[in-house]
């Protein structure tokens, strides 16, 4: 899949007061690496013409965890906003004719099928805005989508502006957009910060471009836990448990047996053969390879090792750096770091 015509823009720059932290909160790790490495990650695949971060708090910090990703940085001197994050990139992006694809950098959980659908969506459609919305029970915290009678998106409202009724919304918005270039920055300069924030909302230029008679196009994405934005410790909890379990479902999926899967911690770059049984409280992270028909018992941690087929490893051992070769028995209690 290429889409070279469209532009990426993660939005980087905020402090995540919420937080209570002094690291910038796209850099808190959730299954095992950075936020905005996951979202960047997502992003790949999709071969995008160009991708833009835009940083701001502590954007040293942000932009060398990111050495590597082929990106270009924005830094956004004062955060005073979506829509004024976006704008500190309209130098590099005014000449762009083309749709760009914005979203934030604190939403690991979003998947790379997802976005392709959705900028798939808004390409067939001829779209000049297109709005990634989803259904939750407890739409607290997210921006409304308000509608007219005929269900076509009328504005949106974020939860400190919003009226009581408004309040009452359970479509949000996804915080993910695709809107072209030149229309961008053209109604970016016309939004005000007459809202309770003082700020420049992104989400104004929807009520801009119905205002203008343009369609403003939504896609709505089937599983809501998919645009999760992690702004407290309590959704990095849940963000980690939800990418844990998505991948111990692959690991199962390919013939694994984990017994009691919520409570088991295994790396996404720990592979594992099929037949190979893992039991309740264990932890395999790092890089390790684990064999086909080999036996993990309880209260296991494995790390950065290579295990052979067929290998049983007793409860309450920890491995580090090891290779074990095939057919072996590991006794329980045992403690065995080296350098392989």
């Amino acid at each position: 899949m290429q889409y070279s015509s469209v532009v990426g823009l993660v939005l980087a720059a905020g402090k995540g007061t919420r937080m209570k932290s002094d690291t910038p909160k796209v850099l808190h790790e959730v299954f095992f690496s950075p936020m905005i490495h996951h979202v960047l990650d997502t992003l790949q695949p999709l071969v995008l013409g160009r991708s833009f971060v835009v940083t701001g708090h502590q954007h040293q910090l942000v932009e060398e965890s990111l050495r590597g990703y082929p990106v270009s940085f924005v830094h956004q001197s004062q955060q005073l906003g979506t829509g004024h994050a976006v704008l500190a990139c309209e130098g590099e992006l005014r000449s762009h004719d083309g749709p760009v694809l914005i979203m934030c950098g604190d939403t690991p959980l979003i998947r790379t099928e997802t976005l392709q659908h959705f900028l798939r969506f808004h390409l067939d459609s001829a779209s000049l805005v297109t709005i990634m919305t989803t259904t939750v029970t407890e739409p607290t915290n997210y921006g409304r989508i308000v509608s007219d009678e005929h269900g076509n998106i009328v504005s949106i409202v974020e939860e400190k502006d919003a009226t009581p009724a408004q309040k009452e919304i359970k479509e949000i918005n996804a915080g993910i957009y695709c809107v072209d270039g030149r229309f961008l920055f053209d109604a970016l300069h016309r939004v005000g910060t007459d809202n309770m924030q003082g700020e420049v909302y992104l989400t104004d230029i929807v009520a801009i471009a119905v205002g203008d008679g343009i369609g403003v196009h939504k896609f709505s994405c089937a599983d809501s836990e998919e645009i999760l934005g992690v702004n407290s410790r309590r959704e990095l909890a849940q963000a980690h448990s939800s990418l844990q379990r998505r991948y111990l479902s692959l690991l199962m999926d390919s013939g694994v047996t984990i017994i009691q899967p919520e409570s088991v911690t295994i790396e996404k770059t720990v592979t594992i053969g099929n037949d190979s049984v893992i039991y309740p409280n264990t932890a395999l992270t790092g890089r390790c390879s684990i064999g086909s028909g080999v036996r993990v018992d309880s209260f296991v941690k494995i790390h950065d090792c290579t295990i052979g087929d067929g290998v049983r490893v007793g409860s309450f051992t920890h491995l580090q750096q090891t290779h074990i070769p095939s057919w072996s028995t590991v006794p329980p209690h045992t403690t065995e770091i080296k350098t392989q």
